[in-house]
């Protein structure tokens, strides 16, 4: 059966001595994490949890967080990643909300780790993952993985749950997005064509562990078993330093990321000789920063991925071949990747021709199963298998994507649509703009 665990396993028996983390000067391969993360599964085993609980994550980047990953579905529970960015409410919220049990943190949040066991009655035990002295009222990661038996891998898999992802929302409390096993399966298998990894591939963790668009890289990596080296947090220069001492080949970084580093006094002159593929998403990408990507780096290949938690979160991939100065796609989100359907739909439910805007509906086994505990809006955003995304966007003749802007934020004037994006692309075009948002 298709399952996290089961692409985990799948590297340690493909490349056994193959390294699978290096992080802060800790190494391991494949056959040691694998070993790891079944002892750290065993030691969740014996906490009194039951099948599917959630356990949640709240820490920086590092290698004991990509285990604990994969050891929480290892031991039949669903992983519940909570956002770094986030104050205590909003964390507060998502742990309540999930019915979080056990909570997995490091150094940064050893305070607010300490707030949620106090205030989330379903929250009864945590586990310090950090790299200083434990705290009393917490076990110790690595404690924990020295006396623990190795649990035999869960059953579970396919279309039960491996997750709660919980959105960003502009308004309101976040929404928690429940993805299968089978959905970030499928979602790895149809990125990786376009990511072109393989076992030598060097990935490097830059982006927050816990967004789902750090996964789409993660779960590629894993499953052609190359190596993850990993970042706390992002640094440009330590980024530039770190494409040259590691060898990377493949980043993923949003373009606010891309844009500091290529500023940086460093950029270039940096060694960038074994770095093959820098994929970006989760905004558009300013004209004037992919023109200088391309200047500055023009050996290094770009993949544009567009997609949302929903989906696990790629819909299309804009290819490296795409990427060339003045090409006419630059401007798109590339095509659907072989797992994805696309659809444009209008405000009748009906199927836009191409080049006319409308919704952007998404169909495959990468969809998510709903939001927790918010049926209805579960019934507004699944329907018959399509996964309204609640952007909006136009598919042109040749099968490419254009996105336009959130439905939400249309607005009309003088008797006209316009999408607030328009605008904003309008006057970040000029050159005394550094940034803009309407």
């Amino acid at each position: 059966m298709i399952s996290m665990p089961g692409m985990l396993q799948r590297a340690a028996r493909h490349n056994p001595e193959g390294v699978s983390t290096r992080f802060q000067g800790r190494q391991a391969d494949w056959t040691q994490t694998r070993e790891r993360v079944s002892r750290l599964a065993g030691a969740l085993a014996q906490l009194g949890l039951a099948e599917a609980d959630r356990v949640g994550i709240l820490s920086l980047n590092s290698d004991r967080y990509y285990e604990a990953v994969f050891a929480i579905p290892w031991a039949g529970l669903c992983m519940v990643p909570l956002n770094t960015r986030w104050a205590l409410p909003e964390n507060n919220y998502a742990v309540t909300d999930s019915g979080t049990r056990v909570l997995l943190f490091d150094d940064a949040f050893i305070e607010q780790a300490g707030e949620l066991l106090e205030a989330v009655d379903t929250l009864d035990q945590a586990i310090y993952m950090g790299e200083g002295e434990c705290p009393q009222w917490a076990s110790s990661y690595e404690e924990l993985i020295a006396s623990a038996v190795p649990a035999p891998m869960s059953s579970r898999g396919g279309d039960d749950m491996a997750g709660i992802f919980y959105t960003g929302g502009t308004t309101g409390f976040p929404k928690g997005v429940m993805q299968s096993h089978r959905a970030i399966w499928a979602s790895a298998m149809g990125s990786m064509p376009a990511f072109r990894m393989n076992r030598q591939s060097v990935y490097l963790h830059v982006a927050p562990m816990f967004h789902m668009a750090d996964f789409a890289g993660s779960m590629g990596a894993t499953l052609c078993s190359g190596s993850h080296v990993v970042l706390p947090a992002f640094d440009p220069e330590q980024v530039l330093r770190t494409f040259a001492e590691e060898k990377i080949s493949h980043c993923l970084m949003v373009p606010a990321m891309i844009k500091m580093v290529l500023n940086h006094p460093m950029a270039a002159v940096a060694d960038v000789s074994s770095l093959q593929c820098v994929v970006y998403g989760a905004s558009p990408m300013p004209a004037a920063t992919l023109d200088a990507f391309m200047a500055t780096w023009p050996t290094v290949g770009l993949v544009q991925a567009y997609g949302q938690t929903e989906l696990a979160p790629v819909v299309t991939t804009l290819a490296m071949e795409d990427h060339h100065p003045g090409g006419d796609k630059l401007s798109s989100a590339g095509q659907p990747t072989a797992v994805s359907e696309v659809r444009i739909v209008d405000e009748q439910g009906e199927d836009c021709p191409p080049g006319s805007s409308g919704e952007i509906a998404v169909r495959g086994p990468h969809a998510m199963l709903g939001y927790w505990n918010r049926p209805e809006e579960t019934a507004r955003a699944l329907q018959d298998g399509w996964v309204f995304t609640g952007d909006a966007g136009y598919l042109d003749t040749d099968g490419y994507l254009f996105i336009v802007d959130r439905v939400k934020d249309m607005v009309v004037t003088g008797g006209e649509n316009v999408f607030t994006t328009e605008v904003e692309n309008a006057v970040i075009s000029h050159p005394a703009v550094q940034d803009v948002a309407v």
